[in-house]
């Protein structure tokens, strides 16, 4: 049903790690593209998923990152570790630069059933589905929306389809609404003639290895409002003074500051999850934990936002 796609840096790592049960609960089946040369996070999060029973697809080709011109380092942890295991699946990502001989070449490698075909750019559809023929059964397809349209993906109808958005559109800190909307693909993905949906989470398409100082801190959280067809809205609470790199400490504490007397509003929609109970303690405390740490509750934020609504919707 729902497939994030996340890259393999450190705190997104983390965010699978502690939220694998709630993953394998909710039937979630994460997308990881590794992008740091140590493999150890990304087996950590693996072994915390196949453990609770989760599902994921491992990105064997990243086209960001450290394995971008050599991936064969994660090719031998999955063939070590979990060859015939149908809980972990090879994903292949197909770009602007793939071309049909290698994007069949990588799906003869890995011949696994729910190996994982994942469309970022791709342009020879009709020949891929072509060659591919009787074995395209095998394979689930995952569309990035941004660079699959409608008739590209019409080639693959009749095999699992999931469509990926990216509903978080990044900038600057500092210029970020109050709120906007995020998506509605967790409700009409069903109308797209997919299978199952996915986004970027509270991260967003667009890779950086990671910038200077921030000038701005700020604190990005999704809710689902019942009151407008249960569409997806993300707040973005901002510290107010972002004219220095300097005291991100401080900063933090003023975007926590917003996020609390929005909670404490009643009107935020926002659910009352893990990650909220967290924010709540830190802001108690006085502390601030990195903004590494305080993206991996916006993420856990998110999944446990989309769990509990597809736990409510499917319940009735």
């Amino acid at each position: 049903m729902y497939y994030p796609y996340f890259r393999g840096k450190q705190f997104e790592l983390m965010a699978i790690r502690e939220s694998a049960s709630l993953i394998a609960d909710s039937g979630f089946v994460p997308i990881i593209e590794p992008v740091r040369e140590s493999l150890g996070g990304l087996e950590k999060a693996l072994r915390s998923l196949v453990d609770a029973g989760a599902k994921a697809v491992v990105v064997v080709n990243p086209r960001h990152g450290d394995h971008r011109e050599n991936s064969e380092n994660i090719t031998g942890l999955l063939e070590q570790d979990y060859s015939g295991n149908d809980g972990v699946n090879a994903g292949i990502l197909l770009t602007n630069e793939t071309s049909v001989s290698r994007a069949l070449s990588l799906a003869k490698t890995f011949t696994a059933a729910g190996t994982t075909l994942i469309h970022a750019g791709f342009t020879e559809s009709r020949a891929l589905s072509d060659q591919l023929a009787d074995d395209a059964a095998r394979f689930r397809n995952i569309f990035l929306e941004d660079h699959a349209n409608r008739l590209y993906r019409r080639h693959f109808v009749g095999k699992p389809r999931i469509l990926v958005s990216d509903g978080f559109v990044q900038m600057k800190n500092a210029d970020y609404p109050p709120v906007e909307a995020f998506s509605d693909l967790h409700i009409t993905y069903p109308e797209e003639g997919m299978d199952g949906y996915g986004d970027f989470l509270t991260v967003g398409d667009n890779y950086s290895e990671g910038g200077g100082p921030a000038y701005a801190v700020a604190i990005h959280l999704t809710f689902i409002d019942s009151s407008q067809d249960d569409a997806m809205f993300v707040y973005h609470f901002k510290s107010e003074t972002n004219d220095t790199p300097t005291d991100p400490a401080g900063k933090f504490a003023q975007a926590l500051s917003k996020l609390i007397a929005k909670l404490d509003s009643r009107d935020s929609h926002l659910l009352e999850t893990s990650a909220i109970t967290e924010f709540r303690a830190l802001h108690d405390r006085g502390h601030f934990p990195g903004l590494g740490y305080v993206k991996k509750l916006s993420i856990k934020h998110h999944l446990e936002t989309l769990a509990r609504f597809h736990s409510v919707d499917n319940n009735g």
